[in-house]
Parts: C-alpha cells; structure tokens; sequence
C-alpha cells in the first residue's frame, strides 16, 4: 500500500448507489485495508486517500463516499463534480439496489465530466447463497452501457484492489491517448486535479 507523504497528481472518485450496499467497506478496506462489521449508514459525504503508482507516477487516490440515502442526494450531487472515475456499487443480495443503477448512472452524467471512467460494482458477492443479482444479468447491462464490471467484496477483500485500479488506470490511459500531457509533466509540477493540468499545461509542449 503506498504512502500518502509525496505524490504527483489527486485522482478524484466517487462512490454512489444505494444505502447499505457496502460503499464505506469499500472505502476504508482500500484506502486502510480494514472492514467494519458495525458499519453505519455515511451521512452527508466523507472521503479517505492513499496513493498508488500509475505509469511512475505517484496519484493520490481520493475517494469520495456519498450518501446512499434518498433524502442526502442534493446535498451530494455537486460532489460528482471533478471526478475522474466512479464506482456504482449494488448488492448482489439485494435486487432493489441493483434496479435503481439506472437512475445513479443518469444522476451521475448529469453532474459529472463527460469523460469519467465508470465500473457497475456488485457488492457482497460472498454472499452467494442469498444471491438475487445473476453476474451475467449485470455484465450485460454494464456492456449496455459501456461501462466497466466486476464484483466484489469488502468483508474478504476479492477484487477490491482490482476495481479501483481498473478505474484509475482507465482514466489515466484516456490521458495518454488524448493528452500529451500525461507524458510531460516537469518534476516540480504541483499536485492538481488532471482536469486542472490538462486546462493549464499547453498541448504538444
């Protein structure tokens, strides 16, 4: 697990979906590989970090925890603002909040950068036995959409580190393949959001 003492770049993402589904596991099981059995319902938003390399460059991860809760969603919305990536994490045990991504994914990119990477997360898949979301059903639909799958599960760590990789890497392969700003960054650039790097540094420098 990298440390959070020097870094290149703030990656910004954002958890939503449902309350309950296990966003804050996820949260505290990659940023402190730990799980709380007593986990309680996020109010409001809150966030933790830890930085990982990326194409040797230091990224401090940023990730945001917002509220499942209907009555929270104002409140949270101008938090998807800046984000690069999203993760929308359901219950593979509860088919409730795997009916409702829909409505998270249009919330989502109404507030948020045409560009952000986006993964279909299905939370809690050590609970096989009470499954109510078949895998394929969900991969299907994430295809539909054009966005990333995978599942998970924060109580015993599988895929976790996967999924959040996976959506920091896809942003930062957008750069390299839109920007040539990935590529030259000086070494004494201070630490900025990309979308902020990519307004200030000239193209083709």
């Amino acid at each position: 697990m990298g440390s959070d003492e020097s870094y290149n770049f703030v990656f910004k993402v954002v958890l939503i979906g449902e309350s309950g589904v296990g966003k804050s596991n996820l949260l505290s099981r990659f940023t402190k590989n730990e799980f709380n059995h007593e986990s309680r319902t996020t109010i409001g938003v809150e966030f933790s970090t830890r930085t990982v390399q990326l194409d040797n460059f230091a990224i401090k991860a940023q990730i945001w925890d917002t509220a499942g809760l209907e009555r929270y969603r104002a409140i949270t919305s101008a938090y998807y603002r800046g984000a690069v990536g999203a993760l929308l994490v359901y219950d593979v045990s509860r088919h409730l909040t795997y009916e409702s991504t829909e409505r998270w994914l249009k919330e989502l990119y109404d507030h948020a950068d045409p560009h952000i990477v986006v993964m279909l997360v299905g939370n809690k898949r050590d609970l096989e036995s009470l499954r109510t979301v078949p895998t394929e059903e969900a991969k299907d639909f994430a295809e539909k959409k054009g966005i990333k799958f995978m599942e998970t599960s924060a109580l015993d760590s599988t895929n976790v580190e996967e999924a959040f990789t996976e959506v920091l890497t896809g942003w930062s392969y957008f750069l390299k393949h839109k920007s040539s700003v990935f590529f030259e960054i000086p070494t004494d650039f201070s630490p900025v959001y990309f979308q902020q790097s990519i307004r200030r540094w000239p193209a083709g420098k």
